[in-house]
C-alpha cells in the first residue's frame, strides 16, 4: 500500500504539496487526477524518494522508499519516458538496470516481450518514437516484478491500440493484487481504467472517491421512455418531479429517484419502457469539481459577431 500522510513540499515560497493525505490500496487501479500544477508529479517524486518532503511522510508498505532493500522488486515507476541513454539499445538499457538490481537476464527478455518491444530490442532507444519510449519505460517499471507501480501519463504518444493495451495491462496488474497509481489527463480513458480516484488541486486533496460515486454526485436525472409520456409527465410533475422533453426522445426527470418514478407509474397503470439514471461523465464531473484550482483559466469560446 502507498500511504501519504500530511505530506507538504515547498520550493522557496511556492507550495507544491499542501498537507496531502491519501492511501492507494492493492488490487485496484487508483487514478491520480488534477489540473496542471496541482502537485501530482511532485507527490509521485516524494513517494519515490526523488525529493525530500518539507514535512509529513510518503510510505510504501509502511516504509520510506529510501529504506527499501532491492527497491525495484518492491516498487516500479515510469515518470519520464525520455529518461534513458539515447545511445543504448532497449535491450542494454534493461540489462543495465537488471544488473544493478540483482535481476536475472531472463527477466529482461520477458518484459521486452510483454511490452511488445522484443522485435526492436537491439535498436538504439534514442531513435524510438514517444510511444515506443513509453513501452520501454513500462518494461523498466515491470522489471523487478514489483508489488507497487506508479505511472505518470503513460499513454502519451501511444496510438489507439497502445492506449487499449495500457488499459488492459493496468487492469491485469491490479487483478494480480498489485497496487497501481496512475496519473493521466485523458478522462475518457481513466473512466474505463480506474477503480478509485484521488483528485488534487493546488497541492490539496479535493476528492478520494470512485468513478461511479463522482459521476453520481453530478448526476443529471433519469431518462424515462413511455408510450404515454404526456400522462406520465403530468403525474411526475404533480409529485414534485422536474420533467422536460429529452432531445433524444423520452422524458428527462430530475428531483426523483428511479424507484419512486417506477412506483408512481405503476400506481397509475402507465407502462414504462425504459428508465436510465444519467450520471455526468467523468470529464464533466472532474471539470466541475476542479474549477478554479488550476494554474490558469481557459478562455471561453467566443460565439456570434
Amino acid at each position: 500500500m502507498i500511504e501519504v500522510r500530511e505530506l507538504t513540499k515547498r520550493y522557496g515560497r511556492a507550495l507544491a504539496v499542501d498537507r496531502l493525505s491519501f492511501e492507494v490500496r492493492p488490487g485496484q487501479v487508483t487514478g491520480f487526477l488534477g489540473p496542471n500544477g496541482a502537485g501530482k508529479s511532485t507527490t509521485m517524486r516524494l513517494v519515490l524518494g526523488l525529493a525530500a518532503p518539507t514535512s509529513g511522510a510518503a510510505l510504501v508498505g509502511g516504509r520510506p522508499y529510501a529504506s527499501l532493500r532491492r527497491p525495484m522488486s518492491k516498487v516500479g515507476a515510469l515518470l519520464d519516458a525520455a529518461a534513458l541513454h539515447p545511445g543504448r539499445s532497449a535491450l542494454n538499457h534493461l540489462r543495465w538496470l537488471a544488473r544493478g538490481n540483482g535481476i536475472g537476464q531472463a527477466r529482461v527478455a520477458q518484459v521486452l516481450e510483454q511490452v511488445g518491444l522484443a522485435g526492436v530490442a537491439r535498436r538504439r532507444a534514442g531513435g524510438f518514437s514517444l510511444g515506443m519510449k513509453q513501452r520501454l519505460g513500462i518494461a523498466a517499471a515491470l522489471l523487478g516484478d514489483p508489488e507497487v507501480l506508479l505511472f505518470d501519463e503513460p499513454v502519451n504518444g501511444l496510438d489507439p491500440d497502445g492506449v487499449r493495451w495500457i488499459r488492459e495491462l493496468m487492469r491485469g496488474l491490479a487483478a494480480e493484487g498489485r497496487t497501481i497509481l496512475l496519473s493521466s489527463h485523458l478522462m475518457s480513458e481513466m473512466e474505463l481504467t480506474a477503480d478509485r480516484l484521488i483528485i488534487v488541486g493546488r497541492g490539496r486533496l479535493i476528492a478520494d472517491t470512485s468513478v461511479p460515486e463522482l459521476a453520481g454526485r453530478y448526476g443529471q436525472g433519469v431518462l424515462v421512455r413511455s408510450p404515454r409520456a404526456a400522462e406520465l409527465a403530468a403525474v411526475l410533475a404533480e409529485a414534485g418531479g422536474v420533467v422536460a422533453d429529452d432531445p433524444g426522445g423520452g422524458l428527462s426527470v430530475t428531483g426523483m429517484e428511479v424507484a419512486a418514478i417506477g412506483d408512481l407509474a405503476a400506481r397509475h397503470g402507465i407502462a414504462v419502457h425504459e428508465m436510465s439514471p444519467r450520471g455526468a461523465s467523468l470529464e464533466e464531473a472532474y471539470l466541475r469539481l476542479t474549477a478554479g484550482t488550476g494554474d490558469h483559466a481557459t478562455p471561453r469560446t467566443l460565439t456570434g459577431h
